[in-house]
């Protein structure tokens, strides 16, 4: 049975919402997309203590209705490969790299044709990064309730205040989408906005290391790009944030500790703080 809620009175445009949270629910989602040829995109996912996020909703709005997927119900990522990688369909984000990252990760789906509105904004506002409560008010001029940023997003039930703020994320998406479309294509900036767009969801839709390993990849020794890959492979086999393992700001100190060196295992613990971390350490690099 399909769950629907009001968005509440103070949106611009009320919307239904259909919380979907098993196989049978596809039906309407289905239903209503294959009406459809651009879709608002959001996820819901909690990355704080784990090496690869978890991921709790996936939003997609439409003019008239927002679905949210309940992930931790059910595996959905068949039905969302199918509208996600078709470039028929236009997709709509906010900051779409963080959301590529994490639908790439979860579920192995690589997003296609993508307007990301905070792109549309920098370069319409020469280069400012705005998030999308700032957009929000910039175009509709409500300010959103974002108290429940750093909710719980894997406990269930989730609150009605959780599922408001869920749609939300989605409910303007497309209205700003057309308000930037027509001013980008006056100043001859449409290009320019799904170039980059594109360029965004493609940095997102990496594993986690490649995605790390490329930013450092100009920056560090040769030793350091062995110890950086040797905290991912740990991190990734234990499931933990690599900050556990050892934060970025001391792989070039880690590099510098020989052996030979007094007290080393003792350095060692001072940094990496584990003794099966260390012991793996020590047989990878002395």
């Amino acid at each position: 049975m399909i769950f629907k809620h009001k968005i509440r009175s103070y949106f611009k445009k009320k919307k239904q919402i259909f919380f979907l949270k098993k196989d049978s629910d596809y039906s309407q989602l289905k239903k209503t997309i294959d009406k459809e040829k651009i879709l608002s995109v959001d996820t819901e996912f909690d990355w704080r203590r784990t090496y690869f996020p978890n991921l709790s909703l996936i939003q997609i709005g439409t003019k008239k209705k927002i679905f949210i997927i309940d992930c931790l119900s059910f595996d959905a990522r068949n039905l969302l490969k199918k509208y996600l990688e078709d470039p028929t369909y236009l997709k709509i984000f906010h900051s779409c790299r963080s959301d590529a990252t994490v639908i790439f990760n979860c579920l192995n789906i690589k997003i296609k044709n993508v307007f990301d509105i905070q792109v549309a904004e920098k370069i319409l506002d020469a280069g400012k990064i705005k998030n999308y409560a700032e957009i929000v008010f910039k175009y509709f001029s409500i300010q959103l309730n974002k108290s429940e940023t750093n909710s719980n997003w894997l406990r269930r039930p989730l609150t009605d205040k959780q599922i408001t703020y869920a749609a939300a994320d989605v409910d303007y998406l497309l209205d700003i989408h057309f308000f930037q479309k027509k001013v980008l294509n006056n100043v001859d900036k449409l290009p320019e906005t799904f170039k980059e767009s594109q360029h965004e969801i493609k940095l997102g839709s990496q594993d986690l290391s490649s995605s790390r390993f490329s930013k450092i990849n100009s920056k560090f020794s040769p030793k350091e790009k062995k110890i950086f890959l040797w905290r991912e492979k740990i991190a990734m086999e234990a499931n933990l944030p690599i900050s556990f393992i050892c934060k970025d700001k001391f792989i070039s100190e880690l590099s510098k500790i020989v052996k030979e060196e007094k007290d080393y295992k003792r350095k060692l613990m001072k940094i990496i703080g584990d003794s099966d971390f260390v012991e793996s350490f020590m047989k990878e690099f002395f």
